[in-house]
């Protein structure tokens, strides 16, 4: 049986039932197969979870998908409930410096669908439009007094609260609710109530309590939230891309889900709490021999640190390495070359940016074992020499795009996800990289170094060396639209993927002209001293931005002091254009240098960088959902200390304005 999740074809001549039904759903960790890495492989590989489902009986038949044996089972054929437990875990993280695994202590998620060798990736929910997620949330770390100095100061670590990131549904009550508080001991439960007309994609959830939420996120206490449509496309409806992406047989295309974690964990100097251990070149020191536990307790483990080349982030400092599900430098299985896999990128840490590339290893190149820092980086320099490999992003944030757009590198900004389509042109090694960012084009404002962040190890088959990419995956989507697509939008569906690999008959929201818009609103980042802004003041939770239900807007959005990827919570919005310094739109060609711009015009996003001193128009509809909600920089120690304004969508009153007590 395949490892990944896959379900059944949804061709409605064929399979009238699975689209009649909404899919079933299940929350067990999901993660792309990896193995332990290189450095434990001697001990043996061991099996990642697969995606399992809980399933109907209508939907048995479906390939590669486990019923689930434990854990909470759904109250009906609708609904599926998950316990996650919030306490301190010990485990261990790798250290390629020194060779060693380090021993930390995290506040964590627990669940039965934990994997307990990678403790700090929460579980993955899987979801359909029109179903019910329950979260039951339980607090468990220890009680604390933690009367803040300032709302704005950090504080209140063990309090938390959850939040579902992009996910189109209501932000009160007990639903996508921010603004509530859970302190250590007690319990609660969240309801997602997805409505029918969601969008199928990737999403993802973390804690958002203001004061706490970088801290508990760096910790590893962020897991993805998938939702999965069979709706075919139809003459007055577009559908699902999950019904597009699969094979003539209606097997849907392999999926491989990778979740990006910075997990900021130091030891703190036993004669001074204060300091944290260091090694003789900076880097971050712990040795679990010596009884040292590495922990994240303090915002000083975020931010920026003066060093004798200039102010630096703190985490390129640390010396710590990004982490994809868990582990630090992983293989990559179970990869063939020829076949087309859909990969779920989801950017949940707290600050860095990562441009993810792929490039071939050299033949005859050694092995990494032993090599960490610029030895490691010479490594790369040597031996990943092939050409970087495109891959064709087809949605961000969870938003299936209009048009599959080429990327050499994706940039992943804090709180991005990316859906990609990747081939492997044949077999052999590769290395997955997080290349090098100039400091225009990160979320640090400084220039980042590139870091290895794992080897793909790709297998033959029968499938010839794929010389075009482009043009095999526009041949394999063609030939699946003929034969799965209904026939009367499959010539369009048809004509699209040929013109430049269009998918206008999958994007889940109607543009906003010129035309459609009501109004407008203004919104600026800025930093004064230790005072983190928006639109001139810190966060006040008294205060709000007052919207009206119904209305179309545009946004300008700004930055006066460093750059910040600007989140809205419930509502997407669509990139109208991004003018640079010289009011020069850069939405479509991009930045010299910088590509992260190019191709955005047109796309739904609900996370976008905004560069210091760049315009950038958005236009969103205020659409079903009232209540009080919150934006924010989604560099989370920026959100703690004061980067967030919340924000009230009111009933239209009828006469242009809302009705509610308004905030001043």
């Amino acid at each position: 049986m395949d490892r990944n999740s896959r379900t059944s074809a949804v061709d409605a001549q064929r399979w009238p039932m699975l689209r009649a039904q909404p899919l079933a759903l299940a929350c067990l960790l999901a993660a792309a197969p990896l193995s332990l890495a290189a450095q434990d492989r001697a001990q043996g590989q061991f099996d990642e979870p697969v995606l399992a489902r809980m399933l109907r009986s209508s939907d048995a038949k479906s390939p590669a998908l486990l019923l689930s044996k434990s854990g909470p089972q759904p109250l009906d054929t609708h609904e599926a409930v998950l316990d996650l437990r919030i306490a301190y875990t010990e485990s261990k993280i790798w250290d390629p410096k020194n060779r060693r695994f380090d021993t930390v202590k995290l506040r964590s998620y627990q669940s039965p669908g934990t994997n307990p060798k990678v403790p700090f990736v929460a579980p993955t929910i899987v979801t359909a439009p029109g179903e019910t997620v329950r979260v039951r949330l339980d607090n468990s770390l220890p009680k604390e007094d933690c009367a803040p100095v300032g709302i704005n100061v950090p504080h209140c670590f063990n309090s938390t609260n959850l939040h579902s990131h992009g996910l189109w549904v209501s932000p009160t009550g007990n639903s996508d609710n921010v603004l509530l508080t859970l302190r250590p001991g007690v319990k609660f439960e969240y309801e997602y109530n997805l409505p029918a007309d969601h969008p199928a994609g990737t999403f993802w959830y973390h804690p958002h309590l203001h004061g706490s939420t970088a801290l508990q996120v760096s910790s590893g206490m962020a897991g993805a939230l998938i939702v999965r449509g069979n709706r075919l496309p139809s003459t007055d409806r577009n559908g699902d891309l999950d019904t597009l992406l699969r094979d003539q047989g209606g097997t849907a295309y392999q999926e491989r889900l990778l979740l990006f974690q910075q997990v900021a964990y130091a030891c703190r100097d036993k004669q001074d709490k204060n300091k944290i251990r260091v090694n003789a070149d900076g880097t971050w020191a712990c040795d679990s021999a010596r009884g040292e536990v590495g922990e994240i307790e303090n915002y000083d483990q975020f931010g920026f640190t003066s060093t004798p080349a200039g102010s630096k982030s703190v985490w390129e400092v640390s010396g710590r390495y990004t982490s994809i599900n868990g582990e630090v430098l992983p293989n990559f299985y179970e990869l063939k070359a020829g076949r087309i896999e859909r990969w779920r990128l989801v950017r949940a840490g707290v600050r860095n940016t990562i441009n993810l590339q792929l490039r071939a290893v050299r033949a005859g190149a050694a092995g990494i074992d032993g090599l960490a820092g610029a030895a490691l980086d010479g490594w790369v320099t040597q031996n990943c020499t092939g050409p970087l490999l495109p891959q064709f992003e087809v949605a961000a944030d969870g938003l299936t795009h209009g048009q599959a757009i080429e990327k050499s590198e994706i940039v992943l900004q804090p709180g991005y996800r990316s859906d990609a389509l990747v081939v492997f042109p044949q077999a052999g090694q590769y290395c997955v990289i997080d290349g090098a960012a100039p400091a225009s084009a990160s979320i640090t404002n400084a220039a980042e170094d590139r870091q290895l962040l794992g080897l793909a190890n790709v297998a033959a088959t029968a499938v010839p060396p794929v010389a075009d990419i482009r043009a095999y995956l526009t041949e394999n989507l063609v030939a699946s639209a003929k034969y799965l697509m209904p026939p009367e939008v499959r010539a369009k569906v048809v004509a699209d993927l040929d013109d430049r690999l269009r998918l206008t008959a999958f994007v889940p929201h109607k543009d906003i002209a010129t035309a459609d818009l009501t109004g407008k609103q203004e919104l600026e980042f800025s930093i004064k001293g230790e005072d983190y802004m928006v639109d001139g003041k810190t966060y006040d939770p008294k205060s709000a931005r007052d919207l009206v239900l119904g209305n179309i807007e545009e946004w300008r959005l700004t930055s006066t002091v460093g750059s910040h990827p600007f989140h809205i919570h419930v509502n997407p919005f669509q990139v109208d254009r991004i003018l640079d310094k010289s009011g020069k739109d850069v939405s479509v060609t991009g930045d010299p240098g910088d590509s992260q711009y190019a191709n955005t015009k047109g796309t739904w996003k609900d996370t976008l960088f905004v560069k210091n001193g760049y315009q950038v128009f958005v236009r969103t509809r205020y659409e079903r959902y009232i209540g009080e909600y919150v934006l924010h920089c989604h560099i989370l120690d920026h959100e703690d200390m004061g980067m967030m304004q919340n924000v009230r969508m009111l009933v239209p009153d009828g006469k242009g304005g809302g009705i509610g007590n308004a905030h001043h």
